[in-house]
């Protein structure tokens, strides 16, 4: 047990300081290229911060996988967005409101009709990776649209950093480092995590959608937080709608290109409609004034929490 909680503690110490050395490196490079802060959390964080859920669906069980991302996401929009506002109220860009959500709730429902047969075959598989081929296509050509308006778009939010003080080598190392920190930070919190509660007796099942997906998204967590304190809020919007969209595209279009995922029927009749709900119940908090406040915020880690509780009484 002393190890498993060692872990724990090892594994936060890296998720923070890879949080804080991708969220500098994406910023700078962001500056760098005139790509807004928004555009590199959906692409460059998000896949960084998407590293671990990709990791324990290829070595995980169907059920593990499929529920990892369904409780990832959820955690995703209610738990990181309504901690990340508590801390800084959020102010939403429009276009974000107006493009990258829509996109995540099409990405969902796109996974759902596939998934509601009961499995996620290798011919859905190359749906959901040609979807996400069109949304990275996408989202590029908007950034180098982007780009003729970078000083109007970004104002002075990351006026602090300096693009060149340093070589842009030293900015990937940056991201680099920060996506290896949060993937070990990720799995040491996982280990630990699934040790503590086999030792009480807890489910593979719920442990796969509440823990398993919390320590997954503990990288989204660190992340969003860091960028709230920093006052680099772009990055905590982009970086959670991202990873919803990289989590249902890529990760389940990888895994399932590799061999059919079983969809439980529990996931099937609850989960999936829970994320569901989740995704479509934040377009409408995120449309009030454009800005997520704390009050809002609050309502989103009640629901989180009561989704949990859920899940330990089923």
């Amino acid at each position: 047990m002393g190890l498993a909680v060692g872990m724990i503690l090892a594994g936060l110490v890296a998720l923070y300081l890879g949080a804080e050395g991708l969220v500098k490196g994406a910023s700078a490079f962001a500056l760098r290229l005139g790509i807004t802060p928004l555009v590199v959390g959906l692409t460059v964080v998000a896949f960084g911060t998407s590293a671990p859920e990709l990791l324990v669906c290829l070595i995980g069980t169907d059920g593990l996988s499929v529920g990892n991302i369904l409780g990832s996401n959820v955690a995703n929009l209610a738990l990181i967005l309504g901690a990340a506002s508590l801390i800084r109220p959020i102010e939403v860009k429009s276009r974000a409101v107006r493009r990258d959500i829509p996109i995540m709730l099409a990405a969902t429902a796109l996974f759902m009709v596939l998934a509601m047969d009961g499995t996620l075959s290798r011919i859905d598989g190359g749906i959901l990776l040609f979807a996400m081929a069109l949304y990275l296509g996408y989202t590029f050509i908007e950034a180098r649209r982007d780009m003729d308006q970078m000083q109007e778009i970004i104002g002075d939010e990351l006026e602090d950093i300096d693009p060149n003080k340093h070589s842009s080598i030293i900015d990937w190392l940056l991201i680099a480092g920060g996506i290896v920190g949060l993937a070990i930070g990720a799995k040491f919190m996982v280990d630990g995590s699934i040790f503590v509660a086999r030792e009480f007796g807890i489910s593979d099942l719920v442990i796969g959608i509440s823990i398993v997906a919390l320590g997954t998204s503990l990288p989204e967590l660190a992340t969003s937080l860091v960028a709230a304190f920093r006052d680099e809020i772009d990055i905590s919007v982009g970086n959670v709608i991202g990873s919803n969209i990289f989590n249902l595209l890529l990760v389940m279009g990888v895994v399932a290109s590799i061999g059919a995922l079983v969809v439980e029927e529990d996931a099937i009749a609850i989960d999936m409609w829970v994320m569901a709900g989740v995704s479509i119940g934040i377009w409408p908090l995120l449309r009030t004034g454009h800005i997520l406040d704390r009050k809002e915020g609050a309502v989103l880690l009640v629901v989180y929490l009561i989704y949990v509780v859920s899940l330990f009484l089923r």
